[in-house]
């Protein structure tokens, strides 16, 4: 359908749906958009079409999309200052961390300066660090890349490199998410870039989030913090960033808010682009080194072959599967084999931990991080299937290299590439 919308009103596009602006001067997050471009919004997401020039559009909307006009301009004045900020800073290459909550704008905002950089022929660098809705890089990853065009979505642009986490919230492996920012940081710079753009997560509230972002902010060492906020929902991680600098930007009054339902098939969007012409690989165990493998302890190996007997002889069967770990033992039985609840009290008796049983089958769907002998990140993959017997495991993914190592993560995935609870006994 066409549509025109007159100077000084802004066009909100919710996705799926495409947008050519066919006449007039329209911006998209500082990227002045052409007359020929047609500009893509991904179902979940919202994108403001700022109108400086009366303007005609020509829009297709998918199932459930929505285009409103509204009046002014949707990007907070805050944004036009923290930007003219952040280009004053003297110091190159300068770094700059975005903190908010969830829905408040971060990506937004990122992508705003990230326009309005290059059009001053800047080079730029972007680091995802939000596991749980990355943009840059699979899902649970920290990914980054280097802009070198105008974009109006993130998730356009491909990953230079990527650390694999496993999981989709920092809350559940924090030194691994501050390692991996940490150390793709020092691979960007290496680059010599003029802008580092750091991304962050939603989670920013309780002691365990402020603390979390506090180390960030000090591994990182960033030049500027900018930190989006609807009223004083950071005035906790505030109080303590006192010695850093920081700029406070507003959260636009009309960014969609995404139930968790929203944000879970957003992430699930990533799984389908990151495994197309996915395809089964068998791989020997031995090839492999098989790293965060706390679930079901694939590489370790049973050193008390004796004890290892008792324990078969307390269950009253030989597991597929058995193996100690730091907080529990793990025990892998045939799909269809039944287990005494009382043998597993003896075993849990006997070792002093607890029994976890998971019935072949069970471990499949789990996510993965490909890697190469050099740690170099090549994917990501889905457990598919584990040979105990000929101590084979078979990985769905699109990887063509070779592997050397293997990640466990701690997401689970359905044939459908929808994510389901793993292990729950694990309470994942």
């Amino acid at each position: 359908m066409n549509r025109t919308v007159e100077s000084g009103k802004t066009l909100l596009v919710d996705g799926p749906a495409s947008v050519v602006a066919t006449s007039g001067r329209v911006e998209v997050f500082g990227f002045i958009v052409g007359n020929t471009s047609k500009v893509v919004i991904r179902e979940g997401k919202r994108l403001p079409f700022v109108v400086e020039e009366t303007a005609t559009f020509d829009i297709s909307l998918g199932e459930g999309a929505n285009a409103e006009e509204v009046d002014g301009n949707t990007v907070p004045p805050s944004w036009i200052r923290a930007y003219e900020e952040l280009l004053n800073l003297q110091t190159k290459p300068v770094t700059a961390m975005v903190l908010g909550t969830v829905d408040s704008g971060k990506t937004s905002f990122c992508t705003y300066l990230i326009n309005k950089l290059l059009r001053e022929k800047q080079k730029v660098a972007i680091l995802d660090g939000d596991l749980g809705q990355s943009d840059i890089g699979p899902p649970c990853t920290i990914g980054y890349a280097f802009v070198t065009k105008p974009v109006t979505d993130l998730f356009d642009l491909e990953a230079e490199n990527a650390f694999f986490v496993g999981v989709t919230s920092p809350s559940r492996a924090i030194s691994k998410a501050i390692e991996g920012l940490a150390s793709l940081k020092k691979e960007i710079l290496g680059n010599s870039p003029d802008f580092v753009i750091i991304n962050t997560d939603g989670w920013v509230e309780g002691e365990d989030a402020v603390n979390y972002k506090v180390q960030l902010v000090e591994e990182l060492s960033s030049d500027v913090i900018f930190c989006i906020q609807r009223e004083d929902e950071l005035a906790p991680l505030l109080n303590v960033l006192e010695r850093f600098k920081k700029v406070i930007v507003d959260s636009p009054s009309a960014i969609r808010q995404r139930s968790r339902e929203k944000r879970r098939s957003l992430r699930e969007l990533g799984y389908v682009k990151y495994l197309r012409n996915a395809k089964v690989q068998s791989l020997p165990l031995s090839w492999l080194k098989i790293e965060e493998n706390e679930l079901i302890g694939l590489s370790k190996t049973r050193k008390n072959i004796k004890q290892a007997r008792k324990i078969y002889e307390l269950l009253g069967m030989k597991p597929l599967h058995f193996v100690e770990l730091q907080d529990r033992i793990c025990i892998v039985i045939g799909k269809r084999r039944g287990i005494s609840a009382g043998n597993i009290k003896k075993v849990e008796e006997f070792m002093k931990k607890k029994v976890m049983v998971i019935w072949k089958g069970e471990e499949e769907g789990l996510l993965m991080g490909l890697h190469d002998a050099e740690r170099k990140f090549l994917g990501i993959g889905v457990l598919h299937e584990i040979d105990y017997m000929r101590k084979i495991i078979k990985i769905l993914t699109p990887v063509s290299e070779k592997i050397s190592i293997v990640t466990i993560g701690r997401v689970k995935l359905d044939k459908n590439l929808k994510e389901i609870p793993a292990f729950a006994e694990e309470n994942l």
